[in-house]
């Protein structure tokens, strides 16, 4: 299958457990994790149900995959944040990075966001909700006002929710991610103003 559900190339090829990756993550996306079974993911791929356990035994085993190698950037990221001074710049470059690595996952995100009941139940909930509290840890200044905070914090969600309210709008992909960007960077700039002097 070279072209996902939303019409987009697919980035991944090749290998047969990519494609179990890829096929699994559309039918996750266009009719929910429940409703698919791996029956059908093997009928997509024109593979037995043997060659698919081959590579996963279960949903879950898939899922746990795609959220590992999609999100390895986002874990990179929050290493190099850590390592940094908590600056401004370097606040402003975390959100230009994450905004990257959402962008080249968006798939997997939209599929966590139209299926979160049962994304909690899964081991990657609570895996994602450890990535989102590394990243909250770097940019969030401990002493700074609880409205400073609080904009740090949706700086890193509006990424989010422009990711999923903008791309059925029209426009150009990059031009909406741009402007998202945009906006979260005016947040992060203007709590890191309001508790500190400028850097």
């Amino acid at each position: 299958m070279d072209v996902t559900m939303d019409g987009t190339k697919q980035r991944r090829r090749g290998n047969t457990r990519q494609r179990i990756q890829d096929v699994a993550l559309d039918l996750f996306a266009e009719q929910g994790y429940e409703k698919t079974s791996l029956r059908e993911i093997a009928e997509h791929l024109e593979v037995t149900k043997a060659a698919l356990y081959y590579h996963f035994k279960t949903k879950e085993e898939i899922i746990v995959s795609i959220f590992t190698d999609l999100t390895k950037p986002i874990e990179d990221l929050i290493e190099w944040g850590r390592s940094q001074p908590p600056t401004l710049d370097t606040k402003q470059e975390l959100l230009r990075r994450y905004s990257r690595a959402l962008s080249e996952a968006s798939p997997f995100f939209r599929f966590m966001q139209e299926n979160q009941a049962t994304v909690r139940e899964l081991q990657v909930g609570e895996s994602f909700k450890d990535r989102m509290r590394g990243l909250r840890d770097i940019v969030i200044d401990p002493d700074a006002p609880l409205a400073d905070q609080v904009r740090c914090v949706s700086a890193i969600f509006t990424l989010h929710a422009g990711m999923f309210f903008l791309h059925d709008l029209e426009g150009d992909p990059e031009d909406k991610r741009e402007a998202v960007l945009e906006v979260a960077i005016d947040l992060i700039t203007q709590a890191h103003q309001g508790s500190r002097p400028s850097s």
